[in-house]
């Protein structure tokens, strides 16, 4: 078998599997393996580990990388002949008048020997030619369906992939016989791209970085945290400095509003009317920006936990993305100081106790997913399926309140709740009974277990106690990172 890859970047640094990467390994393979054609959609936002999944899969096996361009049409058939003629030892100067003729030509040697076809970057090939879509469709229709033969069509334009490729106004709609979305690491898989930092900066790093595997690679392991971070974000040469204005301008048609919805997320606004106030914007407007914002993960809308995310008013944005998030909360207001040159002095200034409420959100994020990884493997004592955060009126005592985590059995409307403190101290036993009297807040659940996530272990007296309990638990920063 004969693969075909287009577009491959290897770095070592980044292979480490994850679950997820194994589960995409997985697809990819019964792909390869199957005796009928397919067709296999790969798609994910820039710098994810697209190139470096197909290269982990393509490792032990002949390829052929050919890599769309942002150029003409006839360039890139010309780049596609080229790589097609190295491959096949055709004559040098073999050149395909159309990309009908190159896609048949593959079409034929897969008759005789079956092969994977991965075309990378396929969206800036089809974007230079907005009719390769419908002549891939035709190839596949009157050529490749007769061969074994696998394709792969990838991309970085999730836009594109997700209504030209995968929409059901494509031509190619319902030739894909599986599809992966590659996203970027949880916190798990990302502390292992940095094994000998410790747990603290195993999640600061995470925590300002996000999970994406080329972030992650650029870390420097033996130097401190914000050297890293200095280095990165607040150099005008630094590779994340300019990266998400990058990023908006690769993938939306008009990123100076991207830019200053994100920037009204960034400096607090939550709420649709108040984002768009602070945007310039028409509240009315403002909506389809913030659902491709959505779409291509960099925000989300979240609820109280028990409501229904499609009528519930309390819905809420913020950042999905740790490095959007880290961006437009530290660097997008210091901007001008890193222009001036005193980018290293404002990262120096970015003490535990200025990051400490920006990181107390994203520990939150990380113990929920903590949460879901110890339900998948049994180790919590409900089989918890929904897991959320609520906020809201707190009856009782007339006034604002909410609950960091909550994780939750549907079947039995069992559920567990806790709190999260990215704290070096605090009053323990406080903590505690607040938590209990929060167990009345969250409505339609019986909450029978309280957890406490701290970034210290807590005191002997403290953990005696929810030890005598039986429905109190204690997770500590080490105890997230235990199973790196």
């Amino acid at each position: 078998m004969i693969i075909i890859i287009v577009s491959i970047l290897f770095c070592c640094k980044e292979c480490r599997c994850s679950s997820d990467v194994k589960n995409e390994l997985e697809t990819l393979e019964r792909a390869y393996d199957a005796d009928v054609f397919q067709m296999v959609v790969v798609y994910g936002r820039r710098r994810v580990g697209k190139t470096t999944l197909l290269t982990h899969f393509a490792q032990d096996k002949p390829t052929l990388f050919f890599t769309a361009q942002q150029q003409t049409d006839a360039d890139n058939l010309a780049d596609f002949s080229v790589e097609i003629a190295q491959f096949f030892s055709l004559p040098p100067g073999t050149r395909f008048d159309g990309w009908d003729g190159a896609l048949q030509f593959l079409a034929e040697q897969a008759r005789r020997e079956p092969f994977l076809f991965v075309f990378d970057e396929f969206p800036y090939a089809a974007e230079a030619n907005p009719s390769l879509v419908s002549k891939m469709q035709i190839a596949i229709d009157h050529h490749f369906a007769q061969t074994k033969a696998c394709l792969a069509l990838c991309g970085s334009d999730q836009g594109f992939m997700e209504s030209e490729v995968l929409g059901k106004k494509s031509p190619l709609h319902g030739r894909r016989t599986a599809q992966i979305r590659v996203r970027p690491f949880d916190y798990l898989t990302s502390a292992r791209m940095v094994p000998t930092v410790s747990a603290e900066d195993a999640f600061r790093y995470y925590a300002c970085v996000g999970g994406v595997p080329y972030y992650l690679a650029q870390i420097d392991e033996s130097r401190p945290f914000l050297d890293n971070i200095a280095d990165l974000f607040f150099s005008t040469d630094g590779l994340l400095y300019e990266e998400p204005l990058m990023l908006l301008r690769q993938e939306l048609r008009e990123p100076a509003v991207y830019n200053s919805i994100l920037r009204a997320i960034g400096s607090g606004a939550t709420r649709r009317g108040e984002i768009a106030a602070r945007a310039g914007l028409e509240a009315t407007a403002v909506s389809k920006y913030l659902a491709t914002l959505e779409r291509l993960d960099i925000i989300e809308r979240v609820v109280p936990f028990g409501e229904n995310p499609q009528t519930s008013r309390k819905g809420l944005y913020r950042f999905a993305d740790a490095c959007y998030d880290f961006w437009y909360t530290f660097v997008m207001p210091a901007v001008g100081d890193i222009e001036g040159g005193a980018g290293r002095i404002v990262a120096e200034g970015l003490s535990d106790e200025v990051l400490g409420t920006y990181l107390g959100h994203r520990f939150e994020r990380v113990c929920s997913q903590w949460l879901l990884e110890e339900s998948l493997a049994g180790r919590l004592p409900i089989r918890a399926s929904s897991f959320g955060q609520w906020w809201g009126t707190d009856p009782a005592l007339r006034q604002q309140d909410d609950v960091d985590v909550v994780a939750a059995d549907r079947a039995s409307k069992t559920a567990l709740i806790g709190e999260c403190k990215w704290r070096n101290s605090f009053d323990e036993t406080e903590v505690l009974e607040k938590l209990h009297h929060r167990a009345d807040l969250v409505k339609g659940y019986r909450i029978e277990f309280f957890y406490l996530f701290s970034k210290n272990p807590l005191s002997t007296a403290t953990l005696r106690k929810m030890k005598a309990s039986g429905d109190e638990f204690s997770v500590t920063l080490d105890d997230l990172y235990r199973h790196r």
